[in-house]
């Protein structure tokens, strides 16, 4: 059963109609464009781990080998035991802004057949960016949240995850990911959720405070403001604009149908035009049966064998029932919670609803859009 939480769909309503009310910043609607976190990814060799490394894994034999060398040992593949070690990626978020020098966390998975990474610890490996450049350099020991004991007879008990474990503030920034935000004279507003309305709604509430001609509301998605040529002033400014108070634009209507978790989300500006709708259900049983004709006959079971003399004759029984359809009407211009409450009323199952749904919305009677996920 769609799970229709009234008070939920009731609040949406009083939200939707006082949203004048309650003014959001424009920090918490939009991001500067360009001033984003970069990603990272690289490659390392966790050691010191007691007997959960991946053993005689080739790619991490090789791995060690490779990492003894630069200190002048030289050594084949039969010389190392990866018992204690593993082989791992690693990935980081690198903040906007970080400068050299300064630390970030760094994330830390198994790719062998390591089946914990407790008491491990990183060895100096470089973390890449997309361009393929080293923007910071990983080390430490790991924080390991999950457990892992095996038995002697081959059973085990796994707590969380142990194959995955982090580094505080494990890696080392070494490069600076260039930006312009203080080399350009303007700077962008890139709404979260683009709306025409708060888009203008931001421009207009920029120039209010600021002057006529600052902000030009490029597209649904975009604003773009003046901003001071002196790049002392400009991070002044960014803090002036984005605490700026704007009104969101009342959102398009639209249904929500979740049809693997039974959920449905109604916007507070669904509303049906004039429609009657007939709700009913039908239901078939069928019960198969074997008689027996002429002669005797031996029980087996629930059902009947006939002797040489007797013949089976299958005996089927259809039996069809339907409740009586229930009829609602809506009238001109219905809200949501009237909507909601005709549709409880009749006790519709989750099909059933989507079909009415679908049905209003063919019958140009539902001003909503029916998204189905």
């Amino acid at each position: 059963m769609f799970r229709i939480i009234r008070i939920l769909l009731v609040s949406l309503i009083f939200v939707g109609q006082t949203s004048c009310l309650f003014a959001d910043r424009i920090k918490d609607l939009t991001s500067l464009a360009g001033i984003r976190s970069n990603q990272l990814v690289g490659y390392g060799v966790v050691v010191g781990l007691a007997g959960t490394g991946d053993g005689n894994t080739g790619i991490t034999l090789q791995s060690m080998q490779s990492l003894v060398s630069r200190f002048g040992v030289t050594s084949d593949l039969d010389g190392f035991n990866g018992d204690n070690a593993a082989a791992v990626m690693l990935t980081a978020d690198l903040p906007p802004f970080t400068k050299p020098g300064q630390a970030i966390d760094v994330t830390v998975s198994t790719v062998g057949g390591a089946t914990s990474l407790k008491g491990g610890t990183l060895l100096m490996s470089p973390l890449l960016g997309a361009d393929g450049e080293t923007y910071a350099i990983a080390q430490g020991n790991i924080v390991v949240g999950g457990l892992g004991v095996e038995g002697a007879d081959n059973s085990s008990l796994t707590v969380n995850i142990p194959t995955v474990g982090r580094i505080p503030r494990g890696a080392s920034v070494e490069r600076l990911v260039p930006t312009e935000f203080l080399s350009t004279d303007f700077v962008i507003l890139n709404l979260h959720r683009g709306d025409f309305s708060t888009a203008n709604n931001i421009a207009n509430a920029v120039n209010d405070l600021l002057g006529p001609g600052i902000a030009i509301p490029l597209d649904t998605n975009s604003v773009r403001v003046r901003a001071p040529e002196d790049p002392a002033q400009k991070v002044s400014f960014v803090s002036i604009l984005e605490n700026i108070e704007v009104d969101r634009g009342t959102p398009p209507a639209k249904i929500i149908v979740n049809s693997r978790t039974g959920t449905l989300v109604i916007s507070g500006n669904v509303k049906v035009t004039p429609a009657a709708v007939s709700h009913g259900t039908l239901s078939v049983k069928v019960s198969e049966d074997v008689n027996i004709e002429g002669g005797d006959a031996t029980a087996i079971g629930d059902g009947a064998q006939a002797n040489a003399a007797g013949a089976a004759v299958p005996d089927t029984e259809i039996e069809v029932k339907e409740d009586l359809a229930k009829a609602f009407l809506f009238d001109s211009g219905v809200s949501l919670s009237d909507l909601v409450d005709a549709i409880n009323a009749v006790g519709a199952t989750p099909s059933d609803l989507v079909a009415i749904l679908e049905a209003l919305r063919e019958a140009g009677a539902l001003n909503a859009e029916l998204i189905v996920i």
